[in-house]
């Protein structure tokens, strides 16, 4: 009998091993982390693998098409710019500006949205109306615009951008944090492990956190797109990165008068912003049936 428990017990997996499962048997989920973690990477090692560098220029070599262009050159994958500078060097090296810069205000805002979305979670009385008052107020302005007023007052660079892009996402952590923590206090569960004698911080690290995985993963992935996006905006209307930066969407604003006499210098950092929000947003919502399935 203890021998069939205990083989029992070696064939059962952990929770986070079962969720790793159901995670790996989903295309779409392992394609968009497979593919955040390439940006990763890119992010750390993109200016060191790219062919030349980020303000290189190559005179009598301005607007060469893709290499695959009968008009293109094999030393210029996907082209150059009006300035004869390699756009695939570029883009690499633009991925920590665009991509890097969205990560760490995504972990940022995840951070702070955490701690005080929890200690607004556990509070009760006139602190948390009004706390849940001032954060309705902040969510009816879009986050762009909010950003946009932002770096009005800061001033346009990228520095100013990523804060005034935490900041535009910190108001929206904070309430679906709260929300989640909140709603979790009236479980039966929370109700039993209080009376058996808990304390708040063992209920809200074993017994609340686990069960807002789902939503912290939904959360962190939808911030990261949004932030990709918000990053990119700011820098096409030259509020954000300032040129000669290789921001994606500093470059998407610089070439856009390119436009019909060289496509390719807009179509390709415009794609790279498609797929990095696409390939985060398969993710997070490949994170969240998993972890779903695994709970049920």
């Amino acid at each position: 009998m203890q021998s069939d428990n205990f083989y029992y017990e070696k064939q059962t997996p952990s929770p986070l091993r079962y969720v790793w499962r159901i995670f790996n048997t989903d295309i779409a989920a392992m394609t968009g982390f497979y593919g955040v973690l390439g940006l990763i990477l890119l992010c750390l090692f993109g200016e060191i693998i790219a062919p030349y560098g980020l303000n290189q220029q190559f005179l009598g070599y301005q607007l060469l098409p893709p290499s695959w262009s009968r008009y293109g050159d094999v030393s210029f994958f996907l082209g150059t710019d009006d300035l004869g500078r390699d756009v695939l060097s570029r883009l690499l090296a633009g991925t920590v500006s665009t991509f890097g810069s969205a990560l760490l205000v995504t972990l940022g805002a995840i951070f702070c949205g955490m701690v005080l979305g929890v200690l607004a979670g556990i509070t009760s009385g006139i602190r948390s109306a009004i706390l849940n008052h001032i954060l309705d107020t902040l969510l009816c302005i879009p986050s762009l615009l909010l950003a946009i007023v932002i770096v009005a007052f800061a001033g346009p660079s990228l520095q100013n951008t990523m804060f005034a892009v935490w900041l535009a996402l910190l108001p929206r952590m904070i309430r679906t944090i709260y929300s989640a923590v909140h709603d979790k206090l009236d479980k039966e569960y929370i109700v039993a492990a209080r009376l058996d004698g808990a304390s708040t911080r063992y209920i809200l690290f074993y017994a609340i956190l686990p069960n807002i995985a789902a939503v912290l993963a939904t959360e962190f992935t939808r911030a990261l797109s949004i932030a990709i996006l918000d990053i990119a905006a700011l820098g096409f209307l030259n509020l954000g990165a300032q040129l000669p930066s290789s921001e994606w969407g500093a470059m998407l604003g610089d070439y856009l008068e390119l436009l019909y006499i060289a496509p390719w210098t807009v179509m390709l950092p415009g794609l790279a912003i498609f797929i990095s929000a696409l390939l985060v947003n398969l993710l997070g919502d490949g994170m969240r049936r998993a972890i779903n399935e695994g709970i049920e």
